[in-house]
Formats: structure tokens, C-alpha cells, sequence
């Protein structure tokens, strides 16, 4: 099947999904599996986390939690399973059903806690954890770590192999033999949360816990993952929590919603009654998220100074090596790619997962193993940056800055955040009065607080460390700056607060962006022009609006309507 249509697919699946969810659950008996009662979660300190979280969870029931970063979401369902800290005081009454009825579960943090939920743990209440790369061990196989579950659960090991090919058949893995002999970073952010969703399954669980499991994902992905957990949900007669920051997605696939903000439930009802008639001012400001359009700035695009232009670019890396030989056989991830970006534009950059968005972005940042084998142009600002030798490219480099996905991951955890900004300007050997004053014109410009300076990455939240990355790339006074899915981990009120500052940016520093991010939305409200990639080539481009109110290919058409279902 095409993926053209296995979109289409996906998506009917979803529209038909929907229209039958109410059908198939008045078919299952509404037998009660979990009962929680005025939860709550203090800080030592005496900061209230979770406020007396209240709801009951039915077989066959799908109950989202949505809210803000630091509402208390995820930690309310981490202190089910005795997964907090002990810093953290954990209240309140948790029942499960049981074969005898419903029985209190242990929350709170005293020594016979971890004992009595040890049993609980995966084989009553499964959880699939946010990011799968972290969740998953790096040094083992996706066999071994699959082995790990059903060898938890009582299956014996010569069935092992065999459970989990039927495991990665359950989520939709194609080729699963193969996949088990695999390590995770071998497979791409799909089939590593679908490992995930098998890994959770291998112990049968009543209850499954998914904490924002397609926040990485494309798309398209992003609704194969979802139809995903509710067909498994109805075969195996679960119950799920659906931990998400993604409205859209919430309101498709779930029954009942509750709304949190810093710890306390703010809305709670059926899911078509919360988005149809929200009562709380917060919901209807979620629901109702503006990102803003892009900056007009098409006008006067023939005045502006050519800032990057790339001409048949060209990336390989390769899969088959022989000892005597070298590499045998290249796999092709971006294939005669151009494109072209005049001084304060932005350009976006989208396709489903494995299109090669991210290797362009590292590609244009020189940042590609040795191994990978690039060929065509890149000039910026009129300079081939393939013909610079390694000492001119290192003085260049302050021209290309790039923003990472994942801020936690990308700047050093042992560092201040006034350490982590002036590090560009160590390295060029700028003094330390010049250095520190730099720091703090482009926390302002981030609109971050001068005192943060002396802050710790894991002081701050999500959106605060993206700010961080962004003030690191800016404080270099890049003509070009490459961001990749900045946006992605946050949730959706501070999405529009960071499109918001990146917007407010490019305007008063005319800087250029290329822009990466399979949420569509985000790109309408920063970019001018657009790329549409499919499999490493570029199958539509053109300015935003019109891709947007006019998409030609087939491709594109499809991946544009699933943004919007």
C-alpha cells in the first residue's frame, strides 16, 4: 500500500472511529476499574501540585487529562503507581477493581508502598511513557526489552520470541523479526512508541496509561498511534488515560475530559459537552488558540539580500558495510533538494516522519557524521560553505545558529543558564564584561528575567529552556537560524507564546529562519514559504498561503487534511 493510501486509510479509520465510539462503548458493560478520590500531591515545601483530583474510570472508557505544562497531569498518574519521589507527600483514596471488588491501593509514600504496587505495576495498570527514546534502554534490543515484559508477567521463555512477533504484529510493525534484533535508535519515532505500546501490552494490563504519546510524532502518525491504542483498547477490554497537551487530538479520541491548571481540576465532563460548551473561561481559552499569522513580508522580497541558497542537495548514509569492501550499499534520505531564502523570511519545512526534514536542517549546519555522504551546494550570504576549510567554517559558523528539538537534551544540565548562553562567545574569546552584558540583552529579547541567569536548566520549565536555546543561538547574531520542532514538546498555550517571540524576533532582527515542525498550524503563523518533503524529496513548495488554500499534490493535499481533521 502507497502512502498515499495508507493516509487516506488512517484517516477514514479515524472518521469512522469517532462515528462509532459512542456505539461501542454503550455495548460494553460499564464495569467500574479505577476510583480516585481527592488526590493530592504537596511538595515539601508546602506547594500544592494536585489539588483533590476526583474521577472514576469504566472498562472500555477512554479519560483524557488535559492542561499546561506544570498542571499536575502527568504526576497525578506517576502517584497511582507509587512512581513519585518520597520529597513529595501523596493523599487521597485510589481504588482498583479486583476480582473481589475494589481494593485501596497504597499511595501514600511510606516504606510498604513500593511492596504492595509492586504487583500492580504493568500487569494491572500499563503505562506508555512520553518519549520512548528516553524510556527505552539504548544498550538492549527491542527482543531483549519486550523478553523483560513477558518474563515479568509469567511467560515462559521458550515463548518469548513468539509473543513478541505477535506483540509488534498487535501495533502494526511491519517486518517483526527483523524489528526485535533492532536497538532503538535503529528505528524511528513511530515504531519506537509503537515498541513502547508493545512493551506495555506484554503484561496485559486493565488500565493503560499513554502520557502524551504522540508529542515527537508527525501528523499523520499522530492519528495512526491514537486509532492505534483504541482498537487495542476495545480488543483487550481496557481502560485508558490519555495524558495530552493536543485539544485536537483529545477531542477525537476520548470520552470524558478533565482540564487541569496548576494542580487543580478546572472543567470535568463528557468530552463533547467540554468542547461544545466549555463553562471555564481557561477551557475555552485552550480550545480556542490563536498562533497569529505570519509576518507580511512578500512585498518586498525582491529588495532583500539572498541569505541561504541551496542547489541539488544530496545526503546518503550508509546501511550495508563489509570489512574489505568499505560500504556496500546508501540509503538516500534527501534527493536534489533546492531551495532559496531571502533576508528576514522564513521558510517551513514539513513531511511525515523519516522524510528527511532533520538531515537537510543538520546538513545546512554541517553537523553530519563523517559518515554521511553530502553533495550539491549551500551558500550563505554568498559563501559555498562547502569549500570553507575547518578553521574558516569555525569562525562561519556564527552566521548558522540551530535550535533543537528538545531543549533538555541539548544544553548541559551542570551549567547556569548565563554558562550555557555565553559559551559561543568564550569560544571566540569576547571578555567577560562583554560576554556577561551580551547574556543579558538576549535573555531580554527572550523575554527572560535577568535573575534566571543564575538558574539551573531543571529550574525552569519547558518553554523557559527553550527560551534559553533560543537566547544561546541568538546571542551569536546568526543571519540564519535553523529551529527543529522547537515547539514540539511544549504545550499549546506556550506553542503560542514561543511562535509569538519567534515572530517578534524575525521582525526586529531581520533574522532568516528555516523552520522545521510537522505541526502545521505553527508554520502557517511564522512562515512565508513552505516545503512539502516526502521520502527525502520535495514533492510541493511555494508561499504559504497558497500551499495552504491550494495544495497540488496528492501528498500534500492529504497531509494538509489531517492537520485539520
Amino acid at each position: 500500500m502507497t502512502t498515499e493510501n495508507m493516509i487516506t486509510a488512517n484517516m477514514t479509520t479515524a472518521t469512522e472511529q469517532n462515528n462509532r465510539l459512542n456505539a461501542n462503548h454503550s455495548n460494553i458493560q460499564k464495569k467500574l476499574m479505577l476510583s480516585v478520590d481527592k488526590l493530592s500531591i504537596v511538595t515539601d515545601a508546602g506547594v500544592v501540585l494536585v489539588e483533590k483530583l476526583s474521577y472514576e474510570l469504566t472498562q472500555g472508557q477512554t479519560l483524557a487529562i488535559v492542561g499546561e505544562s506544570g498542571s499536575g497531569k502527568s504526576i497525578a498518574s506517576l502517584a497511582l503507581l507509587g512512581l513519585l519521589p518520597d520529597s513529595l507527600t501523596v493523599s487521597g483514596e485510589v481504588q482498583l477493581a479486583d476480582v473481589t471488588g475494589m481494593v485501596t491501593l497504597p499511595i501514600a509514600n511510606n516504606k510498604t508502598r513500593n511492596a504492595a504496587l509492586r504487583s500492580i505495576r504493568g500487569q494491572r495498570i500499563g503505562m506508555v511513557f512520553q518519549e520512548p527514546m528516553t524510556a527505552l534502554n539504548p544498550l538492549h534490543t527491542v527482543g531483549k526489552q519486550i523478553a523483560e515484559s513477558l518474563r515479568i508477567s509469567g511467560v515462559a521463555k521458550k515463548q518469548w520470541h513468539e509473543k513478541s512477533i505477535a506483540l509488534l504484529n498487535d501495533v502494526n510493525i511491519t517486518d517483526p523479526a527483523d524489528k526485535l534484533n533492532r536497538y532503538p535508535h535503529e528505528l524511528s519515532g513511530g515504531q519506537r512508541q509503537r515498541v513502547m505500546i508493545a512493551m506495555a501490552l506484554a503484561q496485559q494490563p486493565d488500565i493503560l496509561i499513554a502520557d502524551e504519546p504522540t508529542t515527537a510524532l508527525d501528523v499523520t502518525l499522530q492519528h495512526e498511534i491514537l486509532v492505534l491504542l483504541d482498537n487495542l483498547k476495545r480488543q483487550h477490554n481496557m481502560a485508558m488515560i490519555l495524558i495530552s497537551h493536543d485539544l485536537n487530538l483529545v477531542r477525537r479520541y476520548s470520552d470524558e475530559v478533565i482540564v487541569m491548571r496548576q494542580g487543580q481540576t478546572i472543567e470535568q465532563g463528557p468530552t463533547a459537552a467540554v468542547f461544545g460548551q466549555p463553562k471555564a473561561e481557561y477551557t475555552r481559552s485552550l480550545i480556542k488558540q490563536d498562533f497569529g499569522q505570519a509576518l507580511n513580508l512578500l512585498d518586498d522580497e525582491s529588495q532583500q539580500s539572498t541569505v541561504l541558497q541551496v542547489s541539488n542537495l544530496q545526503v546518503q548514509f550508509p546501511v550495508e558495510k563489509s570489512l574489505f569492501c568499505g560500504t556496500k550499499r546508501w540509503f538516500d534520505a534527501v534527493k536534489d533538494v533546492d531551495m532559496i531564502l531571502q533576508k528576514g523570511q522564513a521558510l517551513g519545512i514539513v513531511g511525515e516522519s523519516g522524510s528527511g526534514k532533520t538531515t537537510i536542517a543538520l546538513a545546512l549546519s554541517q553537523l553530519l557524521s563523517n559518515q554521511a555522504r553530502v553533495s550539491g551546494q549551500i551558500v550563505v550570504n554568498g559563501q559555498d560553505i562547502f569549500a570553507l576549510s575547518k578553521r574558516e567554517l569555525r569562525s562561519f559558523r556564527s552566521q548558522i545558529q540551530m535550535v533543537f528539538q528538545d531543549p533538555f537534551a541539548s544544553i548541559n544540565p551542570r551549567m547556569t543558564v548565563m554558562q550555557i548562553v555565553e559559551e559561543g562567545l568564550l569560544v571566540q574569546g569576547v571578555n567577560k564584561a562583554e560576554r556577561q552584558q551580551a547574556v543579558m540583552d538576549s535573555l531580554a529579547t527572550v523575554h527572560l528575567p535577568a535573575e534566571f541567569a543564575q538558574r539551573y536548566p531543571h529550574e525552569l520549565s519547558g518553554g523557559q529552556r527553550q527560551r534559553v536555546a533560543l537566547a544561546r543561538a541568538l546571542i551569536m547574531r546568526p543571519s540564519l537560524l535553523i529551529l527543529d520542532e522547537p515547539t514540539s514538546a511544549l504545550d499549546s498555550t506556550t506553542q503560542v507564546t514561543v511562535v509569538s517571540l519567534l515572530r517578534e524576533i524575525q521582525e526586529k532582527l531581520q533574522i532568516s529562519y528555516v523552520f522545521i515542525s510537522h505541526d502545521l498550524k505553527v508554520v502557517r503563523a511564522l512562515c512565508q514559504h513552505i516545503m512539502v518533503l516526502k521520502e527525502g524529496r520535495c514533492i510541493e513548495s511555494g508561499r504559504s498561503e497558497d500551499v495552504f488554500n491550494n495544495p497540488k499534490h496528492p501528498y500534500a493535499q492529504q497531509l494538509l487534511q489531517a492537520s485539520v481533521i
